[in-house]
């Protein structure tokens, strides 16, 4: 196992940035927040480690790719930016969305992501993806299908058991599409996918400086690795695209895992589309990260 570490000037630089008009901005955040974001160079932090690598296909090693700081993000021209007009982020199955897209997001979209446990690929010619998206557009599919504890055992359901040919107009396939069982560790994997990608879609690039959300991922190994929380570069990078305080971000997300949690089952039987929107929350794999957040709110706090 390799460590990626930066000296603690890297990091403060790539946080705060040298540009006296970004370092103002940051010394106007709430004293919590500059103290929380400060432990991306603490040496100590136990909030923030740094990234391993644990072989050569991992994303650092087999995607170079330039590092992006603070500044850079900030003055990047082609960022998209939510407005009053445009600040809505819709997720919706991949059975609505396909047609929904061929039509025009809604006005005040920033961006539409479908979700779907079918397996994708673009053409004849690729294995799989786990998603593609058009950041320009602000439009993206993602499949949730290898996320799944069945997928790569021989009683998988959600085989196609006999190839047909169908026209781009017709979407038979997804009325009452295979679900597996819905567990917290399917849960867990999906929302690390969902909330990387609409993190590139308000111009975060890859995260090369801590263990963070953004890094990328080469395989479902390195993606289990990943945490689901972002490291304070990109969350100084977040903040400043979408303007919240970060207090209210974590006790919201704190409420969120809370939230319809109590006396649910680790994993839940199989549904039918008709009735997943009831479907009970299993969040016993968000156990680790809610007690990273008290612990960061412990920061905010003091």
């Amino acid at each position: 196992m390799q460590l990626v570490r930066h000296s603690q000037q890297t990091l403060k630089t790539a946080l705060i940035s040298k540009n006296p008009v970004l370092v103002s901005q940051y010394e106007k955040l709430d004293a919590g927040e500059q103290r929380l974001m400060n432990e991306a160079f603490q040496p100590a932090s136990d909030l923030f480690g740094p990234i391993t690598l644990h072989s050569q296909s991992d994303w650092i090693t087999s995607h170079p790719e330039a590092p992006q700081d603070f500044e850079q993000f900030f003055s990047d021209p082609y960022r998209k930016i939510p407005s009053p007009d445009k600040h809505s982020i819709y997720i919706q199955s991949i059975g609505d969305i396909l047609k929904f897209l061929k039509k025009k997001k809604p006005e005040d979209a920033f961006c539409i992501v479908g979700i779907t446990m079918i397996d994708l690929y673009p053409r004849d010619s690729w294995n799989f993806v786990f998603g593609q998206a058009s950041l320009t557009d602000g439009v993206g599919i993602f499949s949730f299908a290898r996320y799944g504890s069945d997928f790569y055992s021989l009683r998988y359901e959600g085989k196609v058991k006999k190839l047909k040919k169908t026209s781009s107009s017709d979407y038979s396939i997804f009325d009452n599409y295979y679900i597996p069982e819905i567990t917290s560790v399917l849960l867990l994997r999906s929302c690390k996918t969902l909330t990387h990608e609409i993190g590139h879609i308000f111009g975060l690039r890859h995260c090369q400086w801590l263990a963070c959300l953004m890094q990328g991922s080469n395989h479902l190994e390195e993606a289990d690795r990943r945490p689901l929380n972002l490291c304070p570069i990109c969350l100084r990078k977040l903040q400043c695209a979408v303007g919240f305080g970060i207090v209210e971000r974590y006790k919201a997300l704190v409420q969120w895992i809370d939230d319809e949690s109590a006396g649910t089952p680790g994993a839940t039987p199989k549904h039918s589309r008709e009735d997943n929107g009831n479907l009970p929350k299993p969040v016993e794999a968000f156990k680790e990260w809610k007690e990273w957040i008290i612990k960061c709110l412990a920061v905010l706090q003091k």
